[in-house]
């Protein structure tokens, strides 16, 4: 038995250790009888004493673990590593063998293929779900990574979007230590009233509201699960280790730039001093912006306890809440819209991992500085992305290329900027494309776009974009996820475009699915208008920076000026014609609101007319 392990084994139980496993017990000796049936018994009796041993050596070895477990952090997290990890390697390795086997058989039928694809996608994100679960901590956030990455199959996506609820919470008795070791001070010395329930829990905090005796009001503390700063190293290494393996024996599935990306963003998240910081710069970004954004005000923070203003709200897609405080769902998906393009197009600092739970909305308080008559409020400010000029730019110049429509130019054009901004490659632009756009592809997207399966008329633009029909859905199904080679594709995207990036297009996915689950009336491209204003702005800006820094010494005074004008009036001609489709769009939807208020005034009367108009009918 090696030294090492001995050493972590308390000393009354070596001495026993060694007495009986390493030094087996004196047998003493029987007299032999004069009779022939002495040395069968004497035989018998030394195989009976030898089995004996066996489950007595056992049993000590099982307690000496379970007091190396519990006394000796290194080696209880020595195993938990190999359970944690061996959870998640089989998932990931039994998903691997799954989908090469999927993928080599042959079926009768098209509609048998996209059936057995799907079949696979759904039983190896269950795997996977399941693993995450029981690991908890740290691989609860892996998988709303996942989640995330819009140009994954949707099975993946709706797999695991439930993660962002499914977390259990920290024992109060836990909390109240964590909190006196992190503030200095009980609980009952900083609060009047804190309550125990948490009105909320994610993976990394959990969210209690109690009353601030300094100030007398009631605030929000978020407090970090106490087990993640113990659990936190191990359990990133063990997502390196699963990740190396699955690229080591499958290098087509290669996820391993998720685990770099975990390990340098999960610090700041963990950071709740840094999360202070972040709030404080989003609200003075948006000091002088005409915006419904409220950020809750920070009261005190330390690196695992952060107490924030508490906003009384609901969520923002609830529509039950808005019809009955009078809030416009379609103002509210616009202003949606605006909050998130302003921060990336504009400010170049945008949140990096928003989703419903996360927003919540109220009537707008007298002071509110917002245009309209209620607030977004915007919380969990830990992890934030910049956008270095460059990429904003090109990122700008490609939504503006899906706004035209198709044409030589403006197809080379998608194609150029595609590269720019995600290192996309010909042959991976169509996949890229659809993750933007959230559709199967726009009119010159796929060479074979003219074969007789495609049932459904491309759009030429992003404006032109009808409501999806069924066929179109099966064929996104069929291009992005089920086409032969191109879940491999869908790998290469998300290895090649950088991180910042993913994250922009998952704030594209946000804006529409908010659009769609607030039932707003207006067409569903209203909110691209939106982005494309933005984006507009941006290209603008960015050309008077240059004139002005560049223009004198280039160009010359006329020069400079003419190239100004010219770029102003780009802009002006482009941001004017988006207001009035916006202007059109809105009036469209003021129609459908209408229409739907009458429908359910013939029916049900005042109060079904009221919910008619408010999409709870």
């Amino acid at each position: 038995m090696s030294k090492s392990f001995m050493s972590i084994i308390p000393r009354g139980h070596q001495l026993l250790l060694h007495s009986l496993v390493l030094r087996p017990p004196c047998i003493k000796p029987i007299q032999r009888s004069l009779t022939s049936e002495a040395p069968a018994s004497s035989s018998n009796s030394k195989k009976r004493q030898r089995w004996l041993l066996y489950p007595v050596t056992a049993l000590l070895l099982g307690g000496v673990g379970y007091a190396a477990y519990e006394k000796r952090q290194p080696f209880r997290h020595a195993v938990l590593a190999v359970v944690r990890c061996s959870r998640v390697a089989q998932a990931a390795i039994a998903g691997a063998i799954d989908y090469k086997r999927t993928f080599a058989q042959t079926h009768a039928s098209e509609e048998e293929r996209l059936e057995a694809y799907s079949q696979c996608h759904m039983r190896s994100a269950k795997r996977v779900l399941t693993a995450l679960l029981a690991n908890g901590g740290v691989f609860i956030k892996l998988g709303q990574h996942v989640a995330s990455l819009v140009v994954l199959p949707k099975e993946w996506t709706s797999t695991m979007r439930p993660l962002q609820d499914k977390c259990d919470p920290t024992p109060y008795e836990d909390v109240e230590a964590l909190f006196l070791s992190e503030m200095g001070k009980p609980i009952g010395e900083l609060f009047e009233d804190f309550d125990p329930v948490p009105i909320g829990v994610a993976s990394l905090a959990q969210v209690h509201v109690g009353k601030y005796r300094e100030s007398e009001k009631k605030v929000a503390v978020k407090l970090q699960h106490p087990h993640l700063a113990e659990f936190c190293d191990i359990d990133m290494d063990m997502v390196e280790v699963t990740l190396d393996w699955i690229k080591y024996w499958f290098p087509e599935f290669e996820f391993t730039w998720l685990a770099e990306e975990m390990r340098e963003n999960l610090p700041k998240e963990m950071d709740f001093v840094h999360e202070a910081s972040n709030a404080q710069r989003a609200d003075a970004d948006f000091e002088h912006v005409p915006t419904s954004l409220y950020i809750p005000q920070v009261v005190s923070s330390t690196k695992r306890v952060l107490i924030m203003e508490y906003i009384q709200g609901a969520r923002v897609d609830d529509l039950g809440y808005l019809a009955e405080q009078g809030i416009d769902r379609n103002k509210v998906a616009l202003e949606l819209a605006r909050v998130f393009n302003q921060m990336v197009f504009v400010n170049g600092w945008f949140h990096a991992d928003p989703h419903p739970g996360n927003l919540l909305i109220r009537r707008a308080p007298p002071n509110s500085r917002s245009p309209y008559n209620f607030e977004i409020v915007l919380l969990d400010h830990g992890l934030y992305f910049d956008l270095d000029p460059e990429l904003r730019i090109n990122y700008s110049k490609l939504w503006l290329s899906l706004i035209e429509s198709a044409s030589p130019e403006t197809l080379a054009a998608r194609r150029k900027y595609a590269e720019l901004v995600g290192n996309i490659s010909q042959d991976l632009y169509p996949v890229f494309e659809a993750a933007i756009t959230g559709r199967a592809a726009l009119e010159g997207t796929w060479e074979d776009e003219g074969s007789s399966e495609t049932t459904f008329k491309r759009a030429s633009s992003m404006i032109d974009m009808l409501p999806q029909t069924v066929d179109e859905m099966e064929a996104i199904r069929d291009a992005v996820i089920n086409r032969e080679g191109l879940l491999i594709s869908v790998f290469d995207v998300l290895r090649r475009v950088p991180k910042r990036v993913l994250m922009v297009l998952k704030l594209n996915d946000l804006t529409r699915s908010l659009d769609h689950a607030l039932a707003t009336t207006h067409p569903s491209v209203r909110i691209f208008l939106i982005t494309a204003k933005y984006c507009m702005t941006a290209i603008w800006r960015d050309d008077y920076r240059r004139i002005q820094e560049e223009g004198l010494r280039t160009y010359g005074w006329f020069g400079s000026l003419r190239r100004l004008v010219g770029c102003w009036w780009k802009y002006a001609r482009g941001y004017s014609s988006m207001t009035l489709l916006e202007t059109a769009m809105d009036l469209q939807a003021s129609t459908v609101k209408s229409l739907a208020w009458l429908r359910g005034l013939q029916s049900h009367g005042l109060i079904g007319a009221h919910q008619a108009a408010a999409g709870l009918s």
